[in-house]
């Protein structure tokens, strides 16, 4: 009786161990089937493509290698910080139409669902409940260089 409590115990903690770790809920927030691709971009603010990146409330799109499946969105949050999202909506799997948008430089929009968050802090305001997959980044203020990392 006893050994069989303790192969119950470990067999239920196991399988709730594995359930919290496939479930939404960590800090990315995003449904299974998102992509998980490594990222590894490297800008120079002081290059014209990326001069909107110099003023608080600016982005850009970028598209490079190495940038995810659909490319980043990157927004100068601040004077020190940066928000970098992921153009996969966070909500639903990829399909044709579940790329992120931004829409009057003011939110970012997935045109599937019409699901919206705001441009600056990624806090969701219609139809999805989840921020868009953020990466991490390093700023050398002194170069104006933006390395994004994942």
């Amino acid at each position: 009786m006893k050994k069989t409590f303790s192969i119950l115990s470990i067999i239920t903690l196991l399988i709730f161990n594995n359930l919290a770790l496939n479930s939404c809920g960590s800090r990315e927030d995003t449904v299974s089937c998102f992509p998980n691709n490594p990222i590894n971009v490297t800008l120079n603010l002081n290059l014209p493509a990326y001069y909107a990146l110099n003023q608080v409330g600016g982005w850009v799109y970028i598209n490079e290698q190495q940038s995810g499946t659909r490319g980043l969105i990157i927004v100068r949050a601040s004077d020190t910080t940066f928000k970098i999202y992921d153009r996969n909506a966070p909500h639903i799997c990829p399909d044709s139409n579940t790329t992120l948008e931004v829409k009057d430089n003011i939110k970012v929009v997935c045109p599937k669902d019409n699901a919206e968050w705001i441009l600056l802090t990624g806090q969701p305001t219609a139809v999805a409940n989840v921020p868009p997959k953020t990466y991490l980044y390093n700023y050398d203020p002194a170069g104006k260089i933006l390395n994004i990392y994942y």
